[in-house]
């Protein structure tokens, strides 16, 4: 048994340290961890996909159609083009930020509308945060990839202390403070959301 987690976003949104947070917390608790990061558009603002897949023995980095257990989405257009990736039963954590991709920006194309409600339409197992705004009351806007690693810790059953630890042993030192306020700010909010 395996367990896969897909991180869709646009570059420059962190996908990459939050790809090593999970694999350091996989790593700790024992597993076989195997990182793959794929680039669309290699420029800034371009799609880009992160599997992380750990278990007792991982043969391959690569997350098929149909195989993701988690998809970790850090912009809404990015989690609904990925939606395929997703197993039956499977759950999408997804960022309510939009950023509008190239051909939104030249005016070739319109930035699809009611996207959370078409994907809860289809069934999938979905939550939805904005972690923009938690991010700049944790202290810097940058820190949204690590708000939503803390949605994604409080939907595993890996105890919190070690994807604390994790982020101690993977952010540099100087923005630590900002990145653990980001991250009780993610996790506190899926907790919260479940005792209503």
């Amino acid at each position: 048994m395996t367990t896969n987690i897909m991180i869709v976003g646009v570059g420059g949104q962190g996908t990459l340290l939050a790809s090593r947070i999970i694999g350091r917390v996989a790593t700790d608790m024992g597993f076989d961890v195997k990182v793959s990061e794929v680039h669309g558009m290699s420029q800034r603002g371009g799609s880009v996909v992160t599997y992380v897949k750990f278990g007792d023995v991982v043969y391959s980095p690569v997350i098929d159609r149909g195989e993701a257990d988690v998809i970790l989405a850090f912009e809404e257009l990015e989690g609904y083009r990925y939606l395929e990736s997703l197993k039956k039963g499977g759950k999408l954590l997804i960022n309510t930020q939009k950023i509008d991709p190239m051909p939104v920006i030249v005016g070739n194309a319109e930035y699809p509308t009611e996207i959370i409600n078409k994907i809860q339409r289809m069934g999938v197992t979905i939550k939805a945060l904005d972690a923009l705004p938690m991010a700049k009351n944790a202290g810097n806007e940058k820190t949204v990839n690590v708000v939503l690693l803390g949605a994604l810790a409080a939907n595993t059953e890996i105890p919190v202390e070690k994807w604390v630890e994790a982020v101690k042993n993977t952010v540099p030192p100087k923005f630590l403070d900002v990145n653990l306020k980001a991250f009780d700010s993610g996790y506190n909010a899926v907790k919260e959301s479940e005792v209503r």
